[in-house]
């Protein structure tokens, strides 16, 4: 066999991004393996089959001609949301409104936690503004401490504050009151921008948006993502929540015509899908804990806690993320998030996307075999009602309790150095678990998805769901 990556390393150092496209990859591979991918967090249950079929009745039309104006877009969201059209600007993608946040909005110097969503430090950075990087500690699960980040951002004398809740890659979130008291704190500041695009995923209280608090405040920004919501990476559709002041300079300075076809259809078509969403959305948050419980089984894995759409994972150690992701993509036709381009993470984590239990499955099998050349003891099925694997004692992640089996492997077979049997995986020591009901040291009890109360993570959307 060819080294192992060698038909897909060239793919990760041509693109531009983090990882290849989709139909880059499938472009390389010819459509002869199928690809799961674990790698870009979207919804894997929204749009339901039925709203593509339409889509797809309505595709001559809607490549064939000119969408509406930003406007007209604009207002039927905001009427499907709930919100003020004034306090509003939709970008093609929240990438473009960062960029235009960053051109309009950040003076000299922006302060944000790391590891973090990339463009966040990328931008500011392309032009020439100060980026000062406030580390989130291992130590403490990656868990950000708001007095701490003021003290920085006092100390570095930053004039823009940002935060991404839940966090990218961790999946660590704020409480409400957590982001409001911040807010308060950071009054004198130009600007704080509250990244909120994976909440809709997030389920540890009823509304943690800020989105309300935000129109209301002079120098408050919310950011939104469509896309990754409705699982619908291709359409580039995002928006910002500011007071009208801030959204209005936004609004302005848009390109006309910023928003395509694609995205005024879907938008036209949210309120009669609703109820689906509204169950993709507990699907996901059921599917995150039972594949927080399956990863957690691995030997010598380290998973965090996450509200979001997607769990952080330390490898075992030895193991290098970048030879397991071209493996896992070359061997088992697997995409992960190798991490070692992140500022602030290594190449030791990977974040990947919670997908539905055969796709998991396909996942560990394919950790299995390139961690540690076999597949891992069995384990029992995860029981409806049963808690997953809780933390070792001071330990911020959950972490796999198996013992390692057989002897060891000939060199190059696996990424995991090899352990003598039968004695048990070593566990490296952490400190405790991020405190707050949003990182419970352990994944919460299966509910079947019918009988979970439903919380979308901002009233907006709940009026939305509601039919209001």
């Amino acid at each position: 066999m060819a080294e192992a990556g060698s038909n897909v390393t060239e793919l990760f150092r041509a693109s531009t991004a983090h990882s290849p496209s989709f139909a880059a990859l499938s472009r390389a591979t010819g459509d002869h393996q199928p690809i799961t991918d674990f790698c870009i967090p979207c919804n894997p249950y929204f749009p339901p089959p039925e709203m593509f079929e339409e889509l797809g009745d309505r595709l001559r039309d809607i490549l064939t001609y000119y969408p509406s104006s930003a406007d007209t877009i604009t207002a039927e969201l905001c009427s499907v949301l709930g919100l003020n059209p004034q306090t509003v600007a939709m970008g093609n993608g929240s990438t473009e409104l960062i960029t235009w946040i960053d051109h309009l909005l950040v003076r000299e110097s922006l302060a944000v936690p790391v590891p973090t969503f990339g463009r966040w430090t990328d931008q500011p950075m392309e032009t020439g503004k100060r980026v000062d990087m406030f580390p989130l500690p291992e130590s403490s699960g990656f868990a950000l401490d708001p007095a701490s980040f003021v003290d920085f951002i006092r100390a570095r004398g930053s004039r823009t504050a940002v935060i991404c809740n839940p966090n990218n890659p961790d999946g660590g979130l704020l409480p409400r009151h957590g982001v409001l008291a911040l807010l308060d704190q950071l009054q004198d500041l130009d600007l704080v921008v509250v990244d909120e695009s994976f909440l809709e995923f997030a389920d540890a209280e009823a509304d943690s948006s800020v989105v309300a608090d935000a129109v209301l405040r002079p120098n408050t920004v919310v950011l939104r993502s469509l896309g990754k919501n409705f699982g619908l990476h291709g359409v580039r559709f995002g928006y910002l929540v500011a007071n009208p002041g801030l959204a209005g300079r936004v609004r302005a300075a848009l390109p006309k015509w910023n928003l395509n076809s694609f995205a005024e259809t879907v938008v036209f078509m949210l309120k009669e899908y609703r109820m689906e969403y509204a169950h993709s959305l507990r699907l996901v948050q059921r599917d995150r804990q039972e594949m927080i419980w399956h990863l957690s089984r691995l030997p010598g894995l380290t998973v965090y806690p996450s509200q979001g759409n997607f769990v952080y994972v330390r490898l075992p150690e030895g193991a290098d993320g970048a030879l397991l992701r071209n493996r896992m993509l070359e061997e088992h036709g697997v995409l992960v998030r190798e991490c070692g381009n992140k500022i602030g993470s290594s190449s030791s984590f990977l974040r990947l996307v919670v997908r539905p239990k055969a796709d998991v499955q396909r996942l560990v099998a394919g950790l299995e075999r390139t961690l540690y050349a076999a597949p891992a003891a069995p384990v029992a099925p995860a029981i409806p009602g049963t808690p997953a694997i809780p933390a070792a004692p001071g330990v911020p992640g959950m972490q796999g309790a198996h013992e390692a089996s057989g002897a060891a492997l000939p060199p190059g077979q696996h990424l995991v150095p090899a352990v003598p049997a039968p004695g048990p995986m070593p566990m490296p020591m952490h400190a405790p678990a991020r405190p707050g009901p949003a990182h419970a040291p352990h994944a919460p009890a299966h509910t079947p998805a019918h009988a979970l109360p439903y919380g979308s993570g901002t009233a907006a959307v709940d009026r939305l769901v509601q039919g209001a």
